[in-house]
């Protein structure tokens, strides 16, 4: 699994709002606890709200959601632009 694949996905086990242990979470993800600690002080540091030390468990605080994973509304203006700009010159199958 991929470091980003295994950070997006702690995110989601932390998500649910119950102390989870680095322990737990190493066995999901079929990694060390080592790692977990690691990704986790990663994660703290770039501002994901999460409580907890080694040990204990951690548990993210309400009201966290990943950044968007999609485009707003104006953002979609210029791939479906550029979408119909291709299909208008290269024919239907390419757009």
């Amino acid at each position: 699994m991929r470091r980003a694949d295994r950070l997006f996905q702690i995110v989601q086990f932390l998500r649910d709002g119950r102390l989870t242990t680095a322990a737990k979470l190493s066995e999901k993800l079929e990694v060390s606890e080592r790692t977990i600690y690691r990704d986790i002080a990663d994660l703290i540091g770039t501002g994901v709200p999460i409580d907890g030390e080694a040990g204990v468990g951690y548990i993210m605080r309400e009201g966290y959601d990943l950044p968007p994973l999609m485009f707003t509304r104006s953002e979609n203006v210029a791939p479906t632009a550029g979408a119909r700009l291709i299909r208008a010159w290269g024919g239907t199958a390419m757009g």
